[in-house]
C-alpha cells in the first residue's frame, strides 16, 4: 500500500512538472500542420528574419537568418537553412540531429537585431551565468529557452516554432557556382563558405 501511495505521488509531481512533450502547449503555442496552416509568403518570409536555434540542453545557440526555404523534397516536407562556416551556431547545427526555426512579432524585432549581430561565443556575461548558462545570448535578451519532445531548444517568446530533422547537410563547392551571384558573395565575406541543412519538418507551432 505504501509502494502504490507513493508510486502515486510520483506520478502526480512528474504530472505537474513541465515536460518536454508538452512544453509547446503549456507555453501558449497550439500543433500547426504546415502543408495546410503555414500561410506566409515563402518567398519572403527568411527576407523578413527568423531565428535558428541548434544545442541541447548542456548547451545551444541561435541566430538571425536571412535565406532559407520551404518545399517538398524525397517526399518529405522539407525547410533548408543556410550557415557560414564561422558562425558559432554551425557547430551545433554539425553535432545536432535537429534544430528549430522561429518567426517573432514585431516587440521583438529586438531579438532579431542582437542574434544577427552578437556571437554566443561572446555572450554578455554580466547577463548571464558564465559558461554555465546554456544559452548566452538568449539570457542576454531575457529569452526563455525550452524544449522540445526531442530536446531541441526553442524561445518561448516566439510566435511560430518549426522543429526539423536535419536530412542533408553540406557545404557549397565553389567549383561547381554557375554565376556571378555566389562568386561576389563570398568575394568579400569574411564568415566564409556557407553550408546548407536540409531538414524535414517533424513538429510545428503557432500561437
Amino acid at each position: 500500500m505504501k509502494k502504490k501511495f507513493i508510486g502515486l505521488c510520483l506520478l502526480s509531481l512528474m504530472m505537474a512538472l513541465p515536460s518536454s512533450v508538452s512544453a509547446q502547449v503549456e507555453n501558449g503555442f497550439k500543433k500547426m500542420d504546415v502543408r495546410k496552416e503555414f500561410s506566409e509568403n515563402a518567398f519572403s518570409w527568411f527576407h523578413e528574419g527568423e531565428l535558428l536555434a541548434a544545442g541541447d540542453k548542456e548547451k545551444s545557440n541561435a541566430m538571425t537568418i536571412g535565406w532559407g526555404g520551404i518545399g517538398t523534397l524525397w517526399g518529405r516536407t522539407a525547410l533548408t537553412v543556410y550557415v557560414a562556416e564561422k558562425r558559432y551556431t554551425k557547430e551545433f547545427m554539425d553535432k545536432s540531429e535537429y534544430f528549430t526555426v522561429m518567426a517573432f512579432d514585431v516587440e521583438h524585432s529586438n531579438v532579431l537585431r542582437y542574434m544577427g549581430t552578437k556571437s554566443g561565443r561572446d555572450g554578455d556575461r554580466s547577463a548571464t551565468q558564465g559558461d554555465a548558462c546554456p544559452d548566452k545570448k538568449a539570457a542576454a535578451l531575457g529569452l526563455h529557452t525550452a524544449y522540445t519532445s526531442n530536446g531541441t531548444p526553442y524561445y518561448t517568446e516566439a510566435e511560430m516554432v518549426i522543429e526539423c530533422k536535419i536530412m542533408y547537410a553540406a557545404p557549397f563547392d565553389p567549383q561547381y557556382f554557375k554565376s556571378d551571384a555566389p562568386k561576389r558573395m563570398y568575394a568579400n565575406f569574411p564568415a566564409g563558405i556557407h553550408s546548407m541543412y536540409i531538414g524535414e519538418v517533424v513538429n510545428a507551432w503557432r500561437k
